[in-house]
């Protein structure tokens, strides 16, 4: 079974996040590059999946070069190689360019299942697994907390407001996987220094046939048009306690309609 995992690298959330104030895009060298957090999910799914059908598991990444160091992280999870998409042009693509530069870049990767986290930290517009599944003409399993495939069919339990959907379909498909899925494994040292020797492709745009008009932040559908800080936290509101602090409390949370 070929399994590909998508993952991005994403500012680290624990660092304060900026955008560049030439074109208002991420500022990659404000904060360290980590993989983003929901797709240490999807890499765990798609090695329990090759650890109890075979195959191989395939990382595909895009972004710049600093993305490398995400990309042999996810390799010393026990991924077998990666596919690093790199390009200049590129830059500033929005969540559908995304989608189609994927869908172009999947198309030199033989693959039955392609597993991704359901959104990013840092734009978490949850939109690429769908788009992608539309541009591959697959079928999609989206926000699965459970995977399970038989031969030539996958059927997942998909996490909804009032429990969960079981929906199936015929491989290949695009999944997206939600934190509850698994526990993701931490890297062993073998598995570190295995990985410094694991097959990374690079592949630039031509390499894998993606129009340069479609993709670039000159031919994005979405535009930021302005930014500004958030505004300082103000001080809490302090009640003491004479006798009445639970009426206090009571009245507080109603005049900010909580109660």
């Amino acid at each position: 079974m070929n399994i590909v995992v998508l993952v991005k690298q994403v500012p680290d959330t624990a660092t304060e996040r900026k955008l560049t104030s030439d074109d208002k895009t991420l500022d990659r060298a404000a904060s360290d590059g980590v993989i983003n957090e929901l797709d240490e999910y999807a890499i765990e799914e798609g090695l329990l999946l090759k650890e109890k059908h075979g195959g191989e598991v395939t990382i595909l990444t895009m972004g710049p070069e600093q993305a490398t160091d995400s990309i042999r992280k996810a390799l010393s999870m026990g991924a077998d190689k990666a596919v690093h998409v790199s390009d200049e042009a590129l830059h500033g693509s929005d969540a559908l360019q995304t989608a189609y530069a994927l869908a172009q870049a999947l198309g030199t990767i033989e693959f039955d299942l392609v597993v991704l986290g359901s959104e990013s930290t840092d734009a978490r517009t949850g939109v690429v697994g769908a788009a992608l599944a539309e541009y591959l003409g697959l079928p999609q399993l989206t926000l699965a907390d459970k995977v399970d495939v038989d031969g030539q069919s996958i059927k997942v339990q998909r996490l909804t407001d009032y429990g969960y959907d079981v929906v199936e379909a015929e491989l290949p498909a695009v999944v997206s996987v939600v934190e509850k899925i698994n526990e993701p494994r931490y890297p062993s040292f073998k598995l570190i220094m295995q990985a410094k020797k694991k097959p990374v492709e690079k592949l630039t745009i031509a390499d894998a046939e993606i129009d340069a008009a479609r993709v670039g932040l000159a031919n994005a559908a979405t535009e930021t048009v302005d930014v500004a800080a958030a505004p300082p936290r103000a001080a809490g509101t302090i009640v003491k306690d004479e006798s009445d602090g639970g009426v206090k409390v009571a009245e507080f949370l109603a005049e900010k309609k909580f109660v």
